[in-house]
């Protein structure tokens, strides 16, 4: 079958399942995968999901809701986020929403396809992972008494 497609540039997005295992090496031009249900619905609710990865610096692709079947307000959100799991301002991005969500379900971190590093935006200053260890060693140092 050919010419199916509605839009000449039109893109179709496929998904490889497996059994969880280690996520591949980062590239430089990555995607992470999540999805995080809710704890409760209420004011603010996807504000205080969303910012775990804003204030990291973490640039959003994708995100959909989905109801989980458990009645009405009861959401989770898949989410494609820029950046891989090895990634301080990534991992540290899914440590906040472990925190505040009742589950959250890692489905990998993954080569952006057609994207390579040198296409990547830079990042916001601050989020870096020299960065990132630097305020852990700053941190550090605070907590010894050495400021």
């Amino acid at each position: 079958m050919s010419e199916i497609h509605d839009a000449a540039n039109a893109a179709t997005r496929f998904v490889l399942v497996g059994r969880p295992a280690r996520p591949a090496a980062p590239t430089g031009a990555d995607k992470t995968s999540v999805v995080i249900w809710l704890g409760d619905d209420h004011p603010g609710a996807l504000l205080e999901l969303l910012q775990e990865f804003a204030v990291r610096g973490v640039n959003l692709m994708r995100i959909e809701s989905r109801p989980t079947g458990q009645g009405i307000g009861n959401y989770c959100f898949s989410v494609d986020a820029e950046g891989h799991i090895t990634d301080r301002r990534v991992g540290e991005a899914l440590m906040g929403l472990k925190r505040i969500c009742p589950q959250v379900r890692f489905l990998g971190s993954y080569p952006r396809a057609g994207v390579a590093p040198a296409d990547t935006r830079p990042l916001r200053p601050g989020t870096s992972d020299d960065e990132f260890a630097a305020a852990s060693d700053w941190l550090a140092h605070c907590q010894d008494g050495r400021f």
